[in-house]
Order: C-alpha cells, then sequence, then structure tokens
C-alpha cells in the first residue's frame, strides 16, 4: 500500500517515540511504501522548528530520508475531489491523490474528519487509529 503522510504525522513521529512512529515503523516493516510531497515536508519542518524539542529536527530528517519525497503534479480532476476542505489542506489530498497513494494518513480531525474513512480518487483518508486497525487488525 502507499500511504501518504501528512506533516502533522510527521511532527508527531519526529517529536516522540510514541504511537505515531511505532505505526510508522511497522509500515515500513510491513512493506508499506511511505510518501510526502515538499509541501507537506516543508510544514512539519516549519512546525517542528517553532514548536519541537531539540532532538525532533534529527528524528524528522532521519524519517524523510526513510521515505519516498516525491514532487506532485496536480491534474485537473483532482480539484474537484478536494472541494469540501479548507484551501491550505486541498494540497495535501491532490499530492496524495496524484502520487496515486492509496491511502492519507493524517491525524486533522478538524479538517480531514469529515472525510476519514472515505475515499476521494482512489485515496482513503485515515487518522492514524484508523489505519493501524485496518493494517494490522486485532486478531
Amino acid at each position: 500500500m502507499r500511504i501518504f503522510l501528512d506533516a502533522n504525522v510527521l511532527f508527531s513521529a519526529a517529536q516522540s517515540a510514541g504511537a505515531i512512529r511505532q505505526l510508522i515503523q511497522a509500515l515500513q516493516a510491513d512493506g508499506h511504501v511511505l510518501v510526502a510531497d515538499e509541501y507537506v515536508a516543508t510544514e512539519a519542518r516549519r512546525n517542528i522548528a517553532a514548536k519541537a524539542n531539540p532532538d525532533s529536527p534529527a528524528h524528522l530528517q532521519t524519517l524523510l530520508s526513510q521515505i519516498e519525497i516525491s514532487a506532485a503534479n496536480f491534474s485537473a480532476n483532482a480539484h474537484a475531489a478536494v472541494q469540501w476542505l479548507p484551501e491550505k489542506d486541498r494540497p495535501v489530498l491532490m499530492a496524495a491523490i496524484a502520487l496515486r497513494c492509496d491511502a492519507l494518513l493524517t491525524g486533522d480531525r478538524t479538517h480531514f474528519g469529515p472525510g476519514y474513512g472515505q475515499t476521494f480518487d482512489g485515496v482513503t483518508i485515515y487518522a492514524p487509529a484508523q489505519l493501524a486497525i485496518a493494517v494490522f487488525p486485532p486478531a
């Protein structure tokens, strides 16, 4: 599965060794391709610089070096699928669509929450706990 990581997921994974970092490590170990674009990488870097602990920039850089960072070329069709989002969040879903991801992993419940569990042009939006259950179902 190709999984697009939103900036807040990158931030959380860089900030602490908690559940988000563990989920990302488990996804990588299971062979999933983790993807971001420069838009979310830049946002994660900016937020890390402003809000994070001193070790976080190094953790973020390590994470970014382990995932696919691709330029996203948006198609005209992608715009229709993102109209329900605030303008600042549209590039995230558009990039996931353009990069042919199966999933968008985001903890942004405020803006993406209404789309959790829904599929837009082939990309299903997941909260971290939802994706963990979908990929690693409880026994």
